[in-house]
């Protein structure tokens, strides 16, 4: 099992910039990866960023160049580092985490924090 706290959300002006943080606590060692998603009304989740267990990142189109995804191995964290937010960045930014193999793989998912982007 594995625990994720997102933090870091919160209200900011266009061009502005926010970091948000994921606490990772649990059976650490079979995650394969951990995302970022955002959620907008009435649309599903979309991954925004993805670190793997490598250290590979990748990212979704529209933030590559403005949004920065890193973890501090030490601390259990990943943190997404979002530069130049634009007002369509506004969404719930949840955390998640790809675990296990085989049968045995599953995901886990943050509580969410709300990212408000408005001048």
């Amino acid at each position: 099992q594995v625990q994720l706290v997102e933090s870091g959300g919160g209200l900011v002006q266009p061009g502005g910039s926010l970091r948000l943080s994921c606490a990772v606590s649990g059976s650490i060692s079979s995650i394969n990866a951990v995302g970022w998603y955002r959620l907008l009304p009435g649309r599903h989740r979309m991954l925004v960023a993805v670190i793997t267990k490598g250290g590979m990142t990748d990212y979704t189109d529209s933030v590559k160049g403005r949004f920065a995804i890193s973890r501090d191995a030490a601390k259990n964290i990943v943190y997404l580092q979002m530069n130049n937010l634009k007002p369509e960045d506004a969404a719930v930014y949840y955390c998640n985490a790809d675990w296990g193999s085989g049968s045995g793989r599953t995901e886990f998912w943050g509580q969410g924090t709300q990212v408000t982007v408005s001048s």
